[in-house]
């Protein structure tokens, strides 16, 4: 009886597996032959110029152009909310920066979870040469990836850390790791500027980072959003020639 029970089981599980099988073979030969009419090869020429993030189906994936780095940025620093971002940028911190100076033309810059670059373009309309951008998705070409919990730097490697993302000190993984980081990677004499939500206090931003002082606080509005723009100094100061 046992050993009957055995090969009606295997039977089954055999004609399960040829079902399953068909039906991979079936689902396979349907989306490639309704990818393309007729069967024609794929060209780029005649693929459709899109940006949503994520296509819908592998036939969607197989025609899309690849937008051009340039021509994205282009479209983007085009946009009224680009343009309103980096004027919040310059004048709650970049303008302070300049007046306690903390930044000048021969600067260099690290923006981190700097999206999709925004705070770089400030950086860079404001005359900074050497600005660097990351974040954990890289955005060509102001932006590559990098963990702000463990930036790729050498120690000191920057006058200005920037992030520009207010919900980056409370969402954070690790926040003191993030503003260690951050402390580790800019110059003794350097600052360190940081957008925070309204009800996250100056008081924790302060706190967090220990071998840095409080030197301004500005009011900002990112994206509708009502900030504080936090400026740090490194406990031994020194004037940035320009």
């Amino acid at each position: 009886m046992d050993g009957h029970v055995r090969r009606l089981l295997n039977r089954v599980s055999i004609a399960l597996a040829a079902v399953a099988t068909a039906a991979l073979l079936h689902l396979f030969r349907r989306s490639s032959s309704s990818c393309f009419s007729g069967g024609t090869a794929f060209s780029p020429a005649h693929a459709s110029l899109s940006l949503a993030p994520f296509p819908r189906t592998s036939c969607d994936a197989a025609s899309r152009r690849v937008v051009d780095p340039d021509l994205r940025l282009a479209k983007l620093r085009a946009s009224p909310r680009w343009r309103r971002h980096g004027a919040a940028i310059s004048s709650a911190a970049l303008i302070p920066l300049r007046r306690h100076r903390l930044l000048g033309r021969s600067s260099s810059a690290l923006c981190v979870a700097a999206g999709a670059g925004r705070a770089v373009d400030a950086l860079h309309e404001a005359g900074v040469g050497d600005v660097t951008g990351v974040d954990l998705v890289d955005f060509p070409p102001l932006v590559r990836r990098a963990d702000a919990h463990n930036l790729p730097f050498f120690d000191g490697a920057f006058d200005v850390v920037l992030s520009d993302d207010p919900g980056e000190v409370a969402g954070a993984l690790f926040p003191s790791r993030f503003a260690s980081e951050l402390e580790r990677t800019v110059r003794r004499v350097g600052a360190i500027v940081i957008a925070v939500e309204r009800q996250v206090g100056v008081s924790t931003v302060a706190g967090l980072f220990r071998k840095s002082h409080v030197v301004e606080v500005r009011n900002a509005t990112l994206d509708g959003s009502l900030v504080n723009i936090v400026i740090l100094r490194s406990n031994r100061t020194k004037t940035i020639p320009h």
